[in-house]
C-alpha cells in the first residue's frame, strides 16, 4: 500500500483526498519509484481544481515532478538505488503522478538527479526552476547578453520567475522584476532584481509599438502582458514565454517582429527531448545557488498538497512548495 493525492471526476466537479492504495493499482512502466519529494505547480493547481481540464484519465494522481530513488527496474539505464527525477511528460495527466509515495513510470522520462543537488532540492527547483532555465537558455541562444540591457522577470514571486531572477542575476543580466505584489520586493531584490515594478504597468492594452525597453523578457504570464513586452522589446531582442496566468490569448501586432526583429521564444518543458533537459539540468548545476533556491521554498506534507494547489491558482503562493509524501 501507499499513500497518495487521489482524484476523480464527478457529476459536480473534482473530487480530491489523500487515501492509501495498493502497489497493483499503479499504471504500467519499466520502472519503480520510491518517491521521496514533489512539488505543486500552476498545471497541479488546474489538475485538483478543474478550472482548465488538463487532466485526460480519470482517476489521477496529480504530480507533474518526482524525485526519488528506484526500487526496481527492467530498463538497463537505471539501477535500483539510482537518484533519479521527472518533470512533464504525461505525469498528472494521463498517467499517475508525483504526489504519492510510490510511482511506476517509463524509463525514458527519467534524469539522474544531478549530483549537487539531493532530491529535496531538486524538487525544490522542479518544473518551475528547468523551465526558469530553458527560458535561459533560449534568450542566449538569440543572443541576448547581460551587456544588451535590463531583462523583464514577469509573475517573479512564482516559482518560474523567482527562479529566473535568481539564475538571471547570477549570471550578469539587470534583471527587472514585475509582481502584483509589491510587498514582495524586498524578497526579489534578495533574489538579484535590480528594480521591481508593478505588474499593473505591463497587465492593461497598450500600444502596438512601444519604448524599446527590454533587451529580453522571461513570461510567466501570457495574453497582454506579453503583448506589451513584445511592443517594448529593443531591437533584435527575445521574449521566452512559458506561462498563461493572465490568459491564453495574445492581443498582438506584427509590427515589433518585423520592424525591431525580436523573436518569441515558445518554452515547453512537458515534452522537451532527452538532451535538451540534460542540458538544462546541468546548467543548474552549475549556474544555480543553491541557497537562493532554499530561499524560495517551503516544505508541506502530503495531506497540504491539496489546499496549496488550489492556492497557488490565485497567485498567493510565494515561491516553491515542496511536498514530502511521506510525512
Amino acid at each position: 500500500m501507499f499513500r497518495a493525492v487521489y482524484l476523480q471526476k464527478t457529476d459536480s466537479g473534482i473530487a480530491a483526498d489523500v487515501r492509501e492504495l495498493p502497489e497493483d493499482r499503479l499504471p504500467g512502466g519499466d520502472v519503480l519509484v520510491a518517491v521521496e519529494y514533489s512539488t505543486i505547480n500552476y498545471k497541479d493547481g488546474l489538475a485538483v481544481t478543474g478550472q482548465i481540464p488538463v487532466v485526460r484519465s480519470w482517476p489521477m494522481v496529480p504530480g507533474i515532478d518526482l524525485a526519488g530513488t528506484v526500487l526496481e527496474s527492467v530498463n538497463p539505464r537505471f539501477k535500483p538505488g539510482a537518484k533519479v527525477l521527472i518533470n512533464g511528460y504525461a505525469l498528472g495527466v494521463d498517467h499517475w503522478g508525483g504526489l504519492a509515495q510510490k510511482a511506476r513510470v517509463k524509463g525514458e522520462w527519467l534524469v539522474p538527479v544531478p549530483k549537487v543537488f539531493s532530491t529535496l532540492q531538486a524538487m525544490a527547483i522542479g518544473t518551475a526552476g528547468y523551465t526558469a532555465m530553458l527560458c535561459v537558455i533560449a534568450l542566449e541562444k538569440q543572443g541576448v547578453r547581460p551587456s544588451a540591457g535590463p531583462v523583464l522577470v514577469t509573475g517573479a514571486a512564482g516559482g518560474v520567475g523567482s527562479i529566473a531572477i535568481a539564475l538571471l542575476a547570477r549570471l550578469g543580466y539587470q534583471v527587472t522584476a514585475s509582481t502584483g505584489r509589491m510587498d514582495e520586493a524586498p524578497f526579489l531584490t534578495r533574489l538579484g532584481a535590480a528594480e521591481v515594478i508593478d505588474r499593473a504597468t505591463l497587465s492593461s492594452p497598450g500600444e502596438v509599438l512601444g519604448k524599446e525597453t527590454w533587451a529580453g523578457a522571461v513570461d510567466t504570464v501570457g495574453s497582454t502582458t506579453l503583448a506589451n513586452i513584445c511592443a517594448s522589446t529593443r531591437y533584435r531582442g527575445a521574449v521566452a514565454a512559458c506561462g498563461l496566468a493572465q490568459g491564453l490569448d495574445f492581443p498582438s501586432s506584427v509590427l515589433p517582429f518585423i520592424l525591431r526583429n525580436i523573436t518569441l521564444c515558445g518554452i515547453d518543458s512537458v515534452m522537451a527531448p532527452y538532451a535538451v533537459r540534460t542540458e538544462a539540468w546541468e546548467r543548474l548545476a552549475r549556474d544555480l545557488e543553491v541557497g537562493k533556491v532554499d530561499a524560495v521554498t517551503q516544505v508541506r506534507g502530503l495531506a497540504d498538497a491539496i489546499p496549496v494547489a488550489r492556492a497557488i491558482l490565485t497567485g498567493s503562493v510565494r515561491g516553491r512548495v515542496v511536498i514530502d509524501v511521506n510525512n
